[in-house]
């Protein structure tokens, strides 16, 4: 591991166990605005020792300091080079550095619920990112005595949301004293709705205003925060090993936006470019290996290639589809083709497509 990697993962760690210590303090003066701002810096510093470990570069050209929190995420998100986030990866440190903001140039008032959501969300990326690229466990950085982030997990995002915005109506009910607390209470629940729209802006006092209106006008929260309602939780495991990760519903559309569109909604994070990253389609695969698109195909399916988003990507541009693979998928395909009988993958591939159309004519199709 170079010089410079190591010391930049030996930060990130720092910066991460001190976030983990800081909020299971025993008081909670400060507690808020230094967690963020030491998981937001553990973040940081995690993904350029990626970038840097994968080859990639944290200084432009001439430069004198390293590129910005932002354009590490769009870096590891979409450059085919060092690319280790997924989306929702992505969405969660997009969220925390939000939040920091926020804390860190005004004020956060968040619950303690909202406040685990997103500290253990992070922890768990940290954790899958570290394993990812570095093939270190978090557990290793952590003495036995360590006690989980927190027991107190919330279940269902919509549940946690919409209690939120019930005590926010209710502070609507009273003389405008109570505004200022209704904004402050809403301001984390804004946050997370503008980084779903890839927007790091602070929402200002008119964009709170404007949505205590439209709370205080309509029933349903889901229309006002289409973003966060399109959001899951999922939660497995108990005692230090517990995970939560924020993940999209089922059906949820990503729109992948340019670098200065703002105001589009479900983006995780605007992309550095996506077809950059997945630049290679079946044809593409099959010349380079030297081998029949049939067999090629045969190929994707027996190393269940489509299954992971590390290799493959279904990428959406207007009405049209494009089944698009990595360059990683193509390097694993030249490692693993000597150690198969293509022949006989080939076979088995064919015999499952005609066994699937049961008589009905195959034609092969580029996916």
């Amino acid at each position: 591991m170079k010089r410079e990697v190591k010391a930049l993962l030996n930060s990130s760690i720092d910066s991460l166990l001190l976030s983990i210590e800081l909020f299971n303090r025993p008081y909670s003066r400060g507690r808020v605005v230094s967690v963020f701002m030491l998981l937001n810096h553990g973040f940081e510093m995690l993904l350029k020792a990626a970038i840097v470990h994968k080859g990639g570069k944290i200084r432009e050209k001439k430069a004198k300091e390293t590129i910005g929190f932002d354009h590490c995420i769009r870096k590891c998100l979409s450059d085919s080079q060092v690319k280790c986030l997924n989306e929702e990866q992505a969405l969660v440190i997009r969220m925390i550095n939000n939040l920091r903001d926020a804390a860190t140039h005004y004020l956060l008032d968040i619950t303690e619920e909202q406040f685990y959501l997103h500290v253990q969300s992070g922890v768990t990326a940290f954790r899958d990112i570290l394993n990812k690229v570095f093939e270190k466990d978090l557990s290793d950085y952590l003495p036995p005595r360590v006690l989980p982030i927190s027991t107190k997990i919330p279940k269902d995002l919509f549940f946690l949301i919409n209690e939120q915005v019930e005590e926010i109506k209710k502070l609507l009910n009273f003389p405008k004293r109570k505004l200022a607390l209704a904004r402050n209470k809403l301001r984390p629940i804004a946050i997370m709705e503008n980084s779903m729209k890839g927007d790091s802006t602070q929402p200002s006092e008119r964009d709170l205003n404007k949505i205590l209106q439209s709370l205080a006008e309509k029933d349903e929260w889901q229309s006002i925060f289409p973003g966060i309602a399109s959001l899951n939780i999922n939660t497995e495991g108990d005692g230090l090993n517990i995970t939560l990760r924020i993940t999209k519903k089922e059906g949820i559309p990503i729109k992948l936006v340019k670098e200065d569109e703002k105001g589009t909604l479900f983006v995780a994070v605007r992309r550095v470019n996506e077809l950059g990253y997945y630049n290679l389609g079946a044809k593409n695969l099959a010349e380079k290996l030297g081998l029949s698109l049939n067999k090629t195909l045969a190929l994707i399916h027996h190393f269940k290639l489509q299954e992971s988003e590390e290799y493959f990507k279904l990428i959406k541009i207007g009405a049209s589809e494009f089944k698009r693979y990595s360059p990683k998928a193509l390097d694993l395909l030249k490692k693993e083709l000597p150690k198969v009988d293509i022949d006989k993958v080939w076979e088995d591939y064919k015999s499952k497509i005609y066994k699937n159309l049961k008589g009905k004519s195959y034609e092969t199709r580029d996916f």
